[in-house]
């Protein structure tokens, strides 16, 4: 029997150990997307205990923690740090074979050095354990050193005065480049409450007035030359689901209707934020930027703990959405222009993967490797199985070996042991290929192979660097 989360974890073949201990396991990690707060790195924010950096904003552990009815108190309540923990420690023996269960001993075992298990019985130890490291200088920049990352890739809003970052980028001792990305979904939504406020905020961000659907055009584009002088080169598209509605008339009377404060109707909600994408798109091409759409998600299901929570807490879905004609029709209207940018492709529905995949394998160009790709197993996809068959599909549908790798999308500054998991499980699909006579057992190709996925093929992709993993 193998011990539990050994050196040979996930790894089950000589040539996979070999992949991931000479290549995989040394290359840095650029995490080309998440959500950690630019604001807690450049504060370097220190943590009184394993519960603060390790339970607060996580809605994966929330999640597991309803399912095993445990009360909202414990969760996102006010009850004590050491109670949610306990009360988390309860439930984590539970879960066998859900991902948490070994991001969560992963986490303890490369951060913290525990080998323990967690459970009731281990709960007491592993917190003092945690704590006296939190305590002791273990702040968000040394986990960011510890987990070996060269780059990280913020989620902003357009409006947002970039100061932090802005403030990481004069700081010479400082080696960790922490760029922000472009998130315009708050310019789109144009039938949610708040968007009138927001075009405001908007406007005042890029000092102009906003009165036309021309007026946010021009504002996105000063805030996109102030995220590229602050050195973005992604932008990122949070969707319910793609569509295509094309008509500039009615999109712009939509954003005037908006504006006015009524309602709109699918029609011309659709119509305004095809026009707002396209013309993202084309700036983005225009500047260099990669673009990633992710879409196919029910959002806040859950209406009275989204009243009582708000987004992003837990209350999400996978769900079927009927959007692949309003995708490709999007790609190619951008590409009949030869203004079709990067482009990276996410749906939260896996049943989306070949159709994604076989999509991008249609707009290729631009002398760019894999220049529109299925991205990584996304949310709810991000398991072994999930993972597994994300490079299956990648592989059967395009080039391997041109794939930008695995991101964290995560708000918990100790999720970069999913990148280890992502790494191992590269490896074990590799080495097995090898092994069974379905690619050469040449260490030197399959590490260059590794090697790139892991780290290279993100670098280039995504700002056009040589990469370097040694």
């Amino acid at each position: 029997m193998k011990s539990f989360i050994g050196d040979d974890f996930l790894l089950s073949s000589k040539t996979a150990e070999t992949l991931y201990r000479e290549y995989a396991e040394k290359a840095p990690v650029l995490d080309y997307h998440c959500h950690v707060s630019p604001k807690e790195i450049a504060e370097n924010k220190a943590y009184d205990n394993i519960s603060q950096v390790w339970l607060s904003g996580d809605h994966y552990k929330w999640r597991l923690m309803r399912a095993n009815g445990v009360g909202e108190k414990y969760i996102t309540g006010d009850a004590a740090d050491y109670e949610k923990f306990r009360a988390f420690a309860e439930v984590l023996p539970r879960a066998a074979g859900n991902p948490v269960y070994h991001w969560a001993h992963l986490e303890l075992k490369r951060y913290f050095g525990c080998g323990l298990a967690l459970s009731p019985k281990t709960a007491g130890e592993i917190w003092e354990l945690c704590n006296e490291k939190l305590q002791n200088g273990f702040t968000a920049r040394e986990i960011i050193k510890a987990s070996n990352i060269a780059g990280i890739c913020t989620t902003d809003d357009p409006a947002d005065t970039l100061e932090w970052h802005v403030k990481m980028k004069n700081e010479p001792e400082w080696n960790v480049k922490v760029r922000p990305a472009f998130r315009p979904d708050n310019a789109l939504n144009a039938e949610k409450p708040n968007f009138r406020e927001y075009v405001g905020t908007l406007g005042k961000a890029a000092g102009i007035p906003i009165d036309t659907l021309d007026d946010v055009y021009g504002a996105l584009k000063t805030r996109m030359d102030f995220f590229h002088e602050n050195g973005c080169r992604i932008s990122d598209h949070g969707l319910d689901r793609m569509f295509w509605r094309e008509n500039e008339e009615t999109a712009g009377k939509a954003f005037l209707k908006a504006m006015n404060g009524s309602a709109l109707s699918s029609e011309e909600t659709e119509c305004y934020k095809t026009a707002l994408l396209l013309f993202c798109g084309k700036e983005y091409h225009k500047r260099g930027w990669a673009m990633q759409l992710h879409f196919n998600v029910m959002r806040d299901v859950n209406t009275a703990m989204f009243r009582s929570l708000g987004a992003n807490t837990g209350f999400d879905c996978v769900f079927a959405r009927d959007g692949g004609v309003g995708l490709i029709r999007f790609l190619d209207a951008l590409a009949v222009e030869n203004r079709l940018p990067k482009t990276v492709l996410y749906s939260l529905d896996p049943s989306d993967n070949m159709p994604l995949a076989t999509a991008a394998g249609c707009f290729q160009g631009d002398g760019v490797k894999s220049k529109v790709q299925l991205g990584a197993a996304w949310w709810f996809n991000d398991t072994k199985a999930g993972m597994a068959e994300q490079l299956a599909v990648f592989a059967n549908a395009g080039v391997l070996g041109n794939f930008i790798g695995m991101t964290t999308d995560s708000r918990s500054f100790l999720s970069y042991t999913r990148h280890e998991y992502f790494r191992r499980i590269l490896c074990d699909t590799l080495g097995n290929w090898a092994e069974n006579g379905e690619y050469p057992a040449d260490i030197e190709a399959l590490g260059e192979l590794t090697r790139d996925v892991c780290y290279n093929n993100a670098a280039r992709y995504f700002f056009g660097e040589h990469g370097n993993s040694a």
